[in-house]
Parts: C-alpha cells; structure tokens; sequence
C-alpha cells in the first residue's frame, strides 16, 4: 500500500507548543485577578536521604484523593477538603476525585490501588523489601493553595513523626 502523501495545510516549520504557565496566567487575569498566578518555588527542600535499609523502614503512603465521597452532582467540589488520617485496615473501595480536573472520557480514578497503593505495599512487607506498612495512610486532599499545602505537609510531618514513619510514599491523583 502507498503511503498516503503529506498534506501541504498540516506541515509545520518549527514544534509548537502551549505555555502552561503562561495559559494560566492569562486565565486568572481573566477571572479578574489582581496578582498573577505565582508558582511555588523552594530554594530548600526538606527532603533527605533515608539512613535506614528499605527493608528496616516503615512506609507511610501520602495521597492526593479525599477520603470522604458524595454523591453531588458530576463535578461539583466536595466541601470541607481537610488533611486527613485513616487507618490501612480500612481502605476505602472508592474515593472522591470528581471534583478534579483530567481527562475523565479516557481514564478513570475507580482502581483505588493506583493512587493509594496499600495492597501493594503489605505485599512488599510480607516479602521482607519493606520493614512494614504504617497503621495509617494520610490524606491531602488537592487544594490550589500554596499556604495551604505547607500547613498540610506540617501536620502529615507530626503525624509520620508519631507514628515512627521512615519513608512517606507521596502518590498524587
């Protein structure tokens, strides 16, 4: 078979691309915002090498998801979003992520394993990869705030910290 010829209205010259950051921009000056979108920026991370063998470490898994799920309308934001703990013993068949934005005709968030990995990590417990799975998983819930987010990551330090967390497994949805 031929190969179908290029068609002349299709080539392009150069790649082109679409600036996320600069889209956002301009669409919260659209929305009438006075200050434009600041992306979060850190000189200094917090985050440091483990000291202990994966297989000496007790995992603590992070998600993004919210624990609590509605039944509102497609789309509508889930109310009274908070950082959260849970116990692993008690996952959730489901979580709400409705409220969040992706491309929901050609993926789904229904395999909560995905996003919330504890099947998966007992395994690698049972198999001696990992020290164990800790009691509790944590939850922040997506906000679009950046004061916000380091509240939240304070209270999932307490939280690892009490627990005697070694490794927090950061999943986001």
């Amino acid at each position: 078979m031929a190969t179908p010829s290029p068609r002349a209205d299709r080539q392009l010259v150069h790649r082109s691309f679409v600036s996320y950051i600069d889209k956002s921009r301009e669409y919260y000056r659209a929305q009438g915002f006075e200050q434009a979108y600041r992306w979060a920026a850190f000189d200094e991370v917090a985050f440091t090498a483990s000291t202990k063998a994966l297989a000496e470490s007790n995992v603590a898994v992070v998600t993004t998801s919210f624990l609590h799920h509605h039944d509102s309308a497609f789309g509508a934001p889930a109310t009274d979003k908070e950082v959260y703990h849970h116990p692993v013993d008690e996952v959730p068949e489901r979580m709400f992520t409705d409220d969040l934005s992706w491309d929901k005709q050609e993926t789904h968030t229904d395999d909560t394993e995905s996003f919330l990995p504890v099947a998966a990590l007992r395994d690698l417990a049972k198999d001696g990869v990992i020290a164990s799975l800790n009691h509790r998983f944590f939850g922040v819930p997506t906000e679009y705030s950046q004061r916000k987010t380091g509240l939240d990551a304070d209270q999932i330090a307490t939280w690892c910290a009490e627990d005697g967390v070694d490794i927090a497994l950061l999943v986001p949805l």
